[in-house]
């Protein structure tokens, strides 16, 4: 929570001729969300882990010493700008640190057999930074750095990352890009952010050739589409690759009403997708799924989507219900639209690129 971005005008640094404010990616998503899991009664019936800060070590297997060495000097002085619309308070650098170890945390818990499965609620977010810069909010890239620790550390050869936020997860597939021991899948808004990636025909080179899917959904797309998706495309690629680990980068920012997003997922639908990863990863990793927290700006809806998820994770049903649901899923167009189909049918064919 003490990750600082300043005070902007939703993205737009203080400079501009609007009126600063608070910057989009701020603590209160986060905070409501685990406030909702202690409301509901489940926080108190989960298994705590708690976070330890990566090393140096860690953060240097995905990104370069330049890199890493700039955001450190800035920290200790006081703050700075990690790269597009990356910017962060003094302290950052230890903040971030804790972030990507409190994936790596919850990646040894659950390959330890100490927990089923894992979220880990971590800020600030990550899947947009690159080996070189940050991006989109995120100054490491928690969930590859968890990754190349699971591979180098504790034995895990094959990770399926499954991005499920409204923005393109650029981030995995630029660090795994010639990697075909990490499949790396994102769905999202299509050219939301960042604007020039996450096209269909971007599926990795060289070795990596085939184990990059981007299913870039228009905006408007509802739950059908997303229900589609993993039906058609990312169920299936899990199947034909087998990971020893599943990933999700979990951004709640393709849920309706977000501020950065245009999509209408509802907290049935982020229910309906965890339930499909639970029943893949059960036949294919032994159930070990972890999922890292990214975007979601509308502090009033995400707490229930996320919620919705902590259930499925869980096993656990509690009494405490979405009041958007009867909103979000009365939304026009919440079914598969034709030209959404169109898009999902020629990221099917991606499937054929991805060797088994």
């Amino acid at each position: 929570m003490w990750h600082d971005t300043g005070t902007h005008a939703g993205v737009m640094p203080p400079g501009v001729p609007i009126q600063p404010g608070t910057h989009a990616e701020n603590p209160e998503t986060k905070r409501r969300f685990k406030n909702l899991l202690e409301v509901s009664g489940l926080y108190k019936q989960l298994h705590p882990v708690e976070a330890y800060p990566a090393s140096e070590e860690d953060i240097l297997r995905v990104h370069t010493h330049a890199y890493m060495n700039r955001i450190k000097a800035m920290s200790e002085e006081t703050g700075g700008d990690a790269g597009m619309l990356t910017p962060f308070g003094k302290g950052g650098f230890d903040i971030a640190k804790l972030a990507a170890g409190g994936v790596m945390a919850a990646i040894d818990a659950v390959l330890n057999g100490e927990i089923d499965n894992a979220y880990a609620l971590v800020r600030p977010p990550g899947h947009h930074a690159e080996p070189d810069t940050g991006k989109g909010f995120c100054l490491f890239c928690n969930a590859a750095i968890a990754a190349k620790y699971a591979q180098a550390k504790r034995g895990v050869e094959k990770i399926a990352f499954v991005d499920w936020d409204v923005h393109h997860g650029n981030g995995a597939e630029k660090i795994f890009w010639d990697d075909p021991s990490v499949l790396t899948i994102s769905i999202h808004q299509d050219r939301c952010f960042p604007p020039d990636s996450g096209d269909l025909s971007d599926n990795g080179e060289g070795a990596g050739a085939g184990y990059n899917i981007n299913i870039p959904l228009p905006a408007g797309s509802g739950v059908g589409a997303y229900e589609a998706a993993f039906d058609r495309v990312i169920i299936p690629a899990l199947y034909k690759f087998k990971p020893d680990l599943i990933i999700v980068p979990s951004g709640f920012d393709a849920g309706a009403h977000d501020p950065l997003g245009r999509m209408m997922m509802h907290s049935e639908g982020y229910r309906s997708l965890t339930e499909k990863l639970i029943t893949a990863a059960a036949a294919l990793c032994s159930g070990r799924i972890v999922m890292c927290h990214e975007g979601g700006y509308n502090d009033a809806t995400v707490p229930f989507f996320g919620l919705a998820v902590m259930e499925s994770l869980s096993g656990i049903k509690t009494q405490t219900d979405d009041p958007f649901m009867a909103l979000f899923e009365a939304l026009a167009g919440q079914e598969l639209q034709p030209h959404q189909y169109l898009v999902i049918k020629a990221a099917e064919k991606l499937l054929e690129n991805l060797k088994s």
